[in-house]
C-alpha cells in the first residue's frame, strides 16, 4: 500500500474513533447506533467493521486510545511529588491535587481528548458497561495502587477497609462531577452550578474530596456487619 492508502485508512479510523467518542459522550453507549456512528463520521458500515469489526471492539478502541496519556500522566505526577518527598507522607490534599492536575491536562488538551473525553471516562464509570469491566482492571492497576498506597501512608490511623469505602465515594464523586452531571437542576430551575467548567469542578471538588478521606475515623465496634445486610 502506498503511502496516500496509508493516510486515508488512518484519517478513517480516526474519524470513525471521533464520531463515537462524541455520540458516546452525548448518549451513552447503548443509545449510540452504528447508523449514528457511521453518519457522523460520514463512512458506511463496511468501513467500521473494516478498522473495528463491531461495536464493542469500537467502543474499546475509543476508550484504550485515550485512556494510556491520563494513566501515565497521573503516575508521573504523584511519582514526582513522591520523589520530592523523599519517602515522608504526602498530604492528601497533594495526592488529590495530583490526579486532578493530570484529568485537568487532559482536559485542556484536544489532541488528548479534551473535556470530551474526561466525561466519555466519567460516563464510563458511571455506566460500568460490560465491554470494559474485564479491561478496567488492567487499565487502572498501577494507577489505582499506586493513588491507593499514598492514600494509606497518609492516613495510616484509617483502617484499611474504611480506607477503600472513602476511596470510592472520592473517586465516585470525582467522575460524576466530571460527567457533567449537574444534580441540582433536578430541583432548582437556575443554579448557578457549572458543571461543564472542568477547572471551576476542580476548584470546588478538591476541597470536598479531601475532607471527606481526612474526616476522623469510625469509631471501632461502630462500623455496620456487613454480613447482615
Amino acid at each position: 500500500m502506498n503511502g496516500m492508502g496509508e493516510v486515508r485508512q488512518i484519517d478513517t479510523a480516526t474519524r470513525i474513533l471521533d464520531a463515537a467518542e462524541a455520540l458516546f459522550v452525548e448518549h451513552g453507549f447503548e443509545a449510540t447506533s452504528m447508523r449514528m456512528i457511521t453518519q457522523r463520521a460520514e463512512v458506511n458500515l463496511a468501513a467500521v467493521n473494516y478498522h473495528f469489526g463491531s461495536k464493542d471492539a469500537l467502543f474499546q478502541g475509543v476508550f484504550t486510545r485515550r485512556l494510556t496519556p491520563l494513566t501515565q500522566l497521573a503516575v508521573q505526577s504523584l511519582d514526582k511529588l513522591e520523589t520530592a518527598a523523599k519517602g515522608e507522607p504526602l498530604s492528601v490534599d497533594a495526592i488529590m491535587h495530583a490526579f486532578m492536575d493530570a484529568a485537568l491536562d487532559i482536559a485542556h488538551d484536544p489532541k488528548r481528548g479534551g473535556v470530551i473525553f474526561v466525561r466519555l471516562l466519567s460516563r464510563t464509570f458511571i455506566e460500568a458497561h460490560p465491554v470494559l469491566r474485564e479491561s478496567l482492571p488492567r487499565h487502572y492497576e498501577e494507577l489505582v495502587g499506586r493513588y491507593a498506597s499514598a492514600t494509606a501512608k497518609a492516613l495510616p490511623h484509617i483502617d484499611p477497609v474504611e480506607l477503600q469505602w472513602r476511596l470510592n465515594f472520592a473517586f465516585s464523586a470525582i467522575f460524576n462531577a466530571f460527567a457533567g452531571n449537574n444534580i441540582l437542576r433536578l430541583f432548582v430551575s437556575d443554579p448557578v452550578v457549572n458543571a461543564r467548567a472542568p477547572r471551576l469542578i476542580a476548584t470546588y471538588l478538591v476541597p470536598f474530596v479531601v475532607a471527606g478521606l481526612t474526616a476522623p475515623a469510625i469509631a471501632a465496634g461502630t462500623s455496620p456487619d456487613v454480613n447482615r445486610a
